[in-house]
């Protein structure tokens, strides 16, 4: 018998087996009562089949799931969302509406770490779950800790004194103003009662320009650092907080030096130390500038010493509009490059001593000078926050080779993340910080997959894999661009609210310029700059910045900018983790992250759908906007800048619509008229007669525009109708708040109170406690008139770098909290 018909009779007889098992348990059962087969009716059945095939679904995913979390396990980069958790407990922390007290913390960090340390046994896998909130909550205690050390003080509001103080660092911009850092000594004239410790002045008036360390003196106007141009934007008073600066202004006049008797000890070595690096720093970038000359020259000095603000505006803003900003600030591109350029070259030398490569490790060596030249660079760029970032994390790779480690690892970029924010907590709230780590991680999880991608290539195929005749280097730099853009888009978005159409493409040809032309021949000059030998590695370097600006401008011209507008948290908060997740993530998981990001780019389009804001206000009350039909009017023919471009970026706006004067055409009106004694200011202004052609204004506005007389009053209606008046002329408020909607009144001074009491008013006092507002309109029942709804920009003053809007010069204490509608 063939193996065929073998496999053939026993697969037979099988079939009869089963068959006549069948039937005698069918005989065997027929005759027992309640044993009868009763397979019940079809529905019965299809629902039993269904809750079948969902626990067999549900098992298999759990198996699933199980193995994809061991093997995550097993490559380790669970320890990558360490800093990330840190890093979400110290936002919750910034952005709460009040502190929370660092007892408080310490407690709860007490019961989640007694919780995370009792997760053994058979309870060991819910030790991430409990390992989770415990970091969170570390964060929030270094937020905590690293607020009440600092503890600076802000000025309450603008005063004009007189100061005296010791010049700690000074810059020159590129019209050849000097900017001085400030330590206040004393103020008079009138004596601050709560004076800040420092104070960033300008000094406009042509003078010598004082050394560091100088003891100077002179009238100055001192204002408190800028609040949220509109709610939900940076708050520059919270950088000025950690940066342990108190007011901003500027000098009547050119400072004057003067000699301080308590000073007259000597200072100590740190100052010495900080004094002997400022003028080192200072006299380095003057030479840069002066041997290369031009924007070149300024932004060579920006990349060794940190100065940017000798840089022309307009070259700045070629830079930033194709997407090269980032090669103005000292980051982790430039440090990399000088270590990167010093290692190679150091190696290459030892490499040609006879013999010394086999007896020592020259990789080693190596890796110790450029720990060295880092550390240098760190401190003659003056230590800035991205300086400071940048020399962490290449220290760590470098210290990584001493051990034999990798140094290109995602360990290595979550251990520099842990110790900046150990260090500075308040970096994780900055842009710098966020989108260096993200592009930074980005890249070193697209280097580890492309790795393997190649290791898989070669184990197939048994060669190399290749691009054709696309050289490697430009598929590197094309890849860096690319993967670097898309990881830091989202936060660019979110806060500059613009991005590069052409930023790739400026990137690939810039990125090149910087690597082979910059960066090395900077390190060169550097190096062969004590023997007066650096004009020639300078002449190259100016002629490769020289080339980056050429590409920034003609990308520029290109008119190539998205204007993204204001990106809610849900939206970025998504996208972040889902792009985080999609970096650490090896297994099947990472496409959670992929959905967070669909998710979050979901939560961005319905945000778009929402209505704009109808009016927006200014914190200083000077400056109101109405928005209607893709436009935006305000009440200034030439708003201030600093301020007017956040806004128009924000919402999304381009189109200006100013103001219409009616002062020239008023000029043979009321002006020629008699002005009674009664109605008649102190300024001369004819109190009767401004109010009542502002009425008759008022009654002829139309949606979206204002009118407006010159340092009295502007009138103007909103799209849905709402009536608006902005008085300049305080004398005015009690003729014309009951004719509007809306009142804006700039003035801190009390005001009557409005006759009328329909009128929502906003006044210099209660911005300077909300900061700038905006108002939406809230539409109730059809046919209903809309109401209005104020959105603040602060939901307390409570924070330490906003207790200072309720603090009261005149009684020396703190208003109580009660912030406007």
């Amino acid at each position: 018998m063939g193996e065929g018909r073998a496999r053939t009779v026993m697969r037979d007889a099988e079939r009869l087996a089963w068959r006549l098992t069948d039937r005698l348990t069918f005989v065997r059962d027929a005759g027992l009562p309640g044993n009868r087969a009763d397979p019940g009716p079809p529905s019965r059945r299809n629902h039993s089949f269904a809750a079948d095939r969902g626990r067999s679904i549900a098992e298999s995913t759990s198996r699933s799931l199980r193995a994809a979390i061991e093997r995550e396990a097993e490559f380790g980069h669970g320890f990558a969302l360490i800093p990330v958790l840190l890093a979400l407990g110290c936002l919750a922390w910034f952005t709460s509406a009040e502190s929370i007290g660092i007892a408080k913390l310490a407690v709860l960090l007490c019961v989640f770490g007694m919780s995370a340390l009792l997760c053994r046994g058979r309870f060991r896998t819910l030790r991430p779950l409990a390992l989770a909130p415990l970091l969170f909550l570390t964060g929030m205690l270094l937020a905590a800790m690293e607020t009440a050390r600092l503890d600076t003080v802000i000025l309450d509001g603008p005063v004009t004194t007189n100061l005296r103080g010791t010049v700690l660092s000074r810059e020159q911009d590129d019209k050849g103003r000097w900017r001085y850092l400030i330590e206040i000594g004393e103020t008079s004239g009138p004596r601050l009662r709560r004076p800040p410790a420092r104070a960033t002045l300008m000094a406009r008036s042509r003078h010598e320009a004082f050394p560091v360390g100088s003891a100077i003196e002179g009238r100055a106007r001192l204002s408190p650092p800028s609040g949220p141009a509109l709610p939900g934007l940076n708050d520059f008073a919270f950088d000025a907080y950690f940066n342990g600066i108190g007011a901003v202004g500027f000098f009547y006049g050119a400072p004057r030096a003067f000699v301080d008797d308590k000073n007259g000890g000597g200072a100590n070595v740190a100052t010495s130390l900080r004094t002997y690096l400022a003028v080192a720093r200072e006299e380095l970038g003057s030479r840069l500038r002066s041997t290369i000359g031009g924007d070149a020259g300024a932004i060579a000095a920006a990349l060794v010493t940190g100065e940017k603000r000798a840089i022309s505006r307009e070259t700045v803003e070629a830079m930033r509009a194709a997407g090269l900003s980032h090669i103005l600030a000292i980051s982790g591109l430039h440090m990399v490059l000088a270590a990167g350029t010093f290692l190679v070259g150091v190696r290459t030398l030892l490499s040609l001593i006879p013999g010394f490569a086999e007896k020592r490790s020259i990789k080693k060596i190596a890796a110790g000078g450029a720990l060295l030249m880092a550390f240098l660079y760190m401190l003659i760029s003056g230590g800035a926050v991205s300086a400071l970032r940048s020399w962490i994390m290449i220290s760590i790779m470098l210290v990584a080779v001493f051990f034999d480690r990798v140094s290109i690892s995602l360990r290595n970029v979550a251990l520099a993340a842990l110790v900046i924010i150990a260090w500075t907590p308040s970096a994780t709230a900055g842009a710098g910080f966020q989108m260096s780590f993200a592009a930074t991680l980005a890249l070193v999880a697209g280097y580890a997959r492309w790795r393997d991608h190649k290791l898989r290539q070669r184990e197939k195929k048994g060669r190399r894999a290749s691009f054709g005749a696309v050289p490697g280097f430009i598929v590197a730099t094309t890849a860096t661009s690319l993967i670097g853009g898309l990881a830091t888009a989202i936060y660019a978005a979110s806060y500059f609210h613009r991005l590069p159409a052409y930023g790739l493409l400026a990137n690939v040809v810039a990125a090149p310029l910087v690597s082979i032309l910059v960066m090395p021949f900077a390190l060169f000059a550097m190096l062969l700059m004590p023997f007066g030998l650096e004009r020639y590695p300078l002449m190259v370097m100016g002629q490769g910045l020289d080339w980056v600006i050429m590409v920034a401008r003609y990308v520029a011209a290109l008119d190539s900018e998205w204007v993204t507008g204001r990106i809610g948290a849900a939206g970025f908060f998504l996208i972040a983790m889902g792009g985080v997740l999609l970096c650490v993530l090896r297994t099947r998981l990472a496409f959670a992250g992929a959905g967070l990001v669909l998710l979050g780019g979901a939560a961005i389009a319905l945000e778009r759908l929402a209505e704009r804001p109808s009016i927006v206000i200014s914190e200083d009350g000077q400056l109101v906007g109405l928005l209607v039909e893709g436009a935006i009017a305000t009440n200034r023919g030439r708003p201030p800048e600093f301020i007017f471009s956040q806004w128009q970026r924000a919402l999304a706006l381009d189109r200006h619509v100013p103001p219409t004067d009616l002062s020239a055409r008023a000029a043979s009106g009321y002006d020629a008229a008699p002005k009674p004694k009664e109605a008649v200011g102190g300024g001369g202004l004819n109190a009767m007669a401004s109010a009542a052609e502002a009425v008759t204004a008022l009654s002829a506005a139309k949606p979206g525009t204002f009118s407006c007389r010159k340092d009295e009053w502007c009138i103007g209606r909103s799209r849905e109708g709402w009536a608006i008046v902005v008085i300049d002329a305080a004398e005015l408020f009690p003729a014309l708040c009951g004719r509007a909607d809306l009142v804006v009144a700039a003035t801190r001074r009390p005001l009557a109170a409005c006759p009328s009491g329909r009128a929502l008013v906003v006044t210099g006092d209660s911005l300077r406690r909300s900061g700038a507002i905006e108002i939406h309109a809230d539409h109730g029942k059809p046919g209903a008139s809309p109401q209005m709804r104020v959105v603040n920009s602060f939901r307390s003053t409570q924070r330490p770098w906003e207790r200072h809007r309720r603090y009261d010069w005149r009684s020396g204490t703190f208003f109580s909290e009660q912030l406007p509608p």
